[in-house]
């Protein structure tokens, strides 16, 4: 349905696939968020809703030109890891926020992935992304690991 130039079909398409990375990308924003963290309950929802964005923008742009979206998706991955190297923190021999740094960059991919229409592709991502920063961090203390 077309009303003064908007397609409401496709609006309502775009706001459920962005609305779904902002639920899937929360839980691991919160986690980040309550483990203080320098990214967390808004870096990581902004993140994947941004990622989500660019590719259905690169999909509506090119749907014919696969090396379009292709490019789009490459820029996406550098920047993202721009974002992610801001979270990591050098203190001496210490480094910490790599494991934020690698959750940025994977809700960039579960934003993506929603983007292409890949649901359950974020939904695994997501997941692992909480079962590993959660159930693996008393596995790594007990390990004697230098904090992330």
């Amino acid at each position: 349905m077309q009303i003064e130039g908007w397609d409401w079909h496709l609006l309502l398409n775009h706001m459920e696939r962005i609305s779904l990375t902002y639920v899937i990308s929360l839980p691991l924003g919160f986690e980040r968020e309550k483990e203080a963290h320098s990214a967390g309950i808004r870096t990581f929802p902004l993140v994947a809703m941004a990622s989500c964005a660019y590719v259905l923008v690169a999909k509506s742009i090119g749907p014919s030109d696969p090396a379009a979206a292709s490019r789009a998706i490459q820029g996406l991955v550098a920047g993202i890891g721009f974002i992610g190297g801001g979270a990591i923190l050098k203190d001496g021999a210490t480094i910490r926020g790599t494991a934020t740094a690698a959750s940025i960059w994977n809700v960039g991919a579960i934003g993506a992935a929603v983007g292409v229409g890949r649901f359950e592709i974020a939904v695994i991502l997501a997941l692992l992304n909480v079962v590993t920063l959660h159930f693996l961090l008393p596995l790594k203390k007990r390990l004697g690991g230098p904090p992330e």
